[in-house]
């Protein structure tokens, strides 16, 4: 029997609406690689040698992507430096760069492998892509022969890129992504490109920005591409190496996805010797899946469900006036025992928490962070702080910060407070934690004993208060508004 005009205009209402949802949401996977390294050598291998050696990478990165395209997903991002490792020289890195063209060429390397010069690892990444109809994201080095007549043109006749590739699910190349804020030593071995590039593509699942690593920490690529391009993901391979109580991989790239308001995956190399784990699919909201193991060598995939467009979906982070409620409020108290102590380098300002439970107010320069609080168990060894820092980071990067900490010192010692801590047995009821920041770009992150994340048990409101919405459900490592005021990023040190 055939169904009735209405119930077959209902019937196909309903799959057009469902059609429409299913294509709001997609399913990221990213994959923590244990990179297989090369041996360290002086000399610069044969081309043979080093593809034989990504090959290797790109075998475990295969199985990966085969993995995740069988559970569903659309697209899968794999680390920086997932195929061929580090420590390399100028020299001896470049037997595994190829020349990457500009996506605009309309290339499938799979399909015509033949039309560029050669590129076997261009070629097996399309492919993978391909065969298993999903999005590939991966990170390589890019070479560009250069002349005379380029007056920055390096000695040796070539520019050479860290440089990360998307590849769509029939295998064009879609994206290439030069890193413009080298990390270190990165720079003995690529260049520079000379202007960032902002680097954004369009899925049937919204709209993707990418950049690597160190990028994060910066307003050029990473703010660009989610203020002034408005991409809906942004794509990140990395390798981080985990700094706390504020910079651990899964901690922070939380934190930006929040304070962003955008999906952010993170696929991080995993090497436990250089304190390298720590991958993610992060979410406006808070991490969908995360990943954190010192424990053992192994890989590890991550496969979660994401809105396409995050901002249609939650509040937008530009509706949070980061300073208002610290800027209405009065000292919460007079601090007669305030004490310096040193974080990553940088010197904060610090007042403990005497007391099981009160509020408390400390400031350095023009900031001035508030804390109301309440525990619910304190361990008699353990001291908590609440902290302030207002000044420029020089270390291992030149960048302006402005940021309030409640965190737990090292040992009852004040002189250990900043420094790394990965357990705690103190209980919290409740905080509530702001300041009187003078920047827009806030990234609220709060860590559990155990480097544990806490999604959905604390929120910030549009006062720029970050507060517990539940009894913490784990001992508390740190809670922290980390600031990043990049029109002061130029300013010289402080005497």
């Amino acid at each position: 029997m055939l169904p009735s005009q209405p119930l077959l205009h209902t019937a196909v209402f309903a799959l057009t609406i469902l059609q429409a949802l299913a294509s709001n949401t997609f399913t990221a996977a990213v994959y923590e690689h244990a990179v297989i390294l090369p041996d360290a050598t002086l000399q610069p291998v044969s081309p043979e040698e080093a593809l034989a050696l990504m090959n290797k990478n790109m075998d475990v990165l295969e199985g990966a992507i085969k993995a995740a395209a069988q559970q569903g997903a659309h697209i899968i991002v794999t680390p920086e430096d997932g195929i061929y490792g580090w420590r390399f020289t100028r020299e001896t890195i470049y037997p595994y760069l190829e020349d990457i063209p500009d996506p605009a060429v309309d290339w499938i390397p799979c399909t015509d492998p033949t039309r560029f010069a050669p590129a076997p690892v261009l070629e097996r990444l399309s492919c993978m892509a391909r065969n298993n109809s999903i999005y590939v994201a991966a990170n390589i080095g890019d070479k560009k022969p250069c002349n005379s007549s380029d007056p920055s043109c390096p000695s040796d006749g070539r520019y050479q890129y860290n440089t990360d590739v998307v590849f769509d699910s029939k295998g064009r190349l879609v994206a290439r992504y030069h890193k413009y804020n080298l990390f270190m030593s990165e720079s003995r071995s690529f260049n520079y490109p000379k202007e960032p590039e902002a680097i954004t593509f369009e899925t049937p699942f919204g709209k993707f920005g990418i950049f690597t690593c160190f990028d994060i920490l910066f307003r050029e690529p990473a703010v660009v591409l989610v203020s002034e391009l408005q991409v809906d993901t942004v794509l990140f391979p990395t390798a981080w190496m985990n700094v706390l109580p504020f910079l651990t991989a899964v901690e922070f790239h939380s934190a930006w996805a929040m304070g962003m308001g955008v999906n952010l995956l993170s696929a991080d190399t995993h090497n436990t010797g250089l304190a390298m784990t720590g991958s993610g699919i992060y979410a406006p909201d808070g991490a969908r899946r995360y990943y954190y193991n010192m424990e053992t060598e192994d890989g590890h995939l991550l496969i979660a469900e994401l809105d396409s467009h995050p901002r249609l979906s939650s509040a937008s982070s530009s509706a949070v006036n980061w300073s208002a409620y610290a800027s209405s409020v009065k000292r919460f108290s007079p601090n007669d025992h305030d004490f310096e102590g040193l974080i990553f380098h940088d010197k904060f300002t610090f007042t403990e928490l005497t007391k099981p439970e009160g509020n408390l107010t400390v400031c350095q320069k023009d900031l001035c962070c508030h804390l109301s609080y309440k525990i619910a168990g304190k361990q008699q060894d353990e001291v908590y702080v609440l902290g302030a820092f207002d000044g420029l980071h020089v270390v291992e990067g030149q960048y302006y910060l402005q940021i309030c900490t409640l965190l737990k010192c090292k040992s009852p010692d004040q002189n250990t407070c900043g420094q790394p801590v990965e357990t705690a047995q103190t209980e919290f009821e409740m905080f509530s934690l702001s300041g009187t920041f003078g920047t827009n770009y806030v990234f609220p992150e709060v860590l559990y004993s155990g480097v544990q994340l806490a999604p959905g048990e604390f929120e910030v409101l549009n006062d720029g208060r970050l507060i517990s919405k539940t009894r913490p459900t784990k001992p508390v490592i740190t809670v922290t508004l980390f600031g990043r005021w990049y029109e002061r990023d130029n300013l010289k040190k402080d005497p």
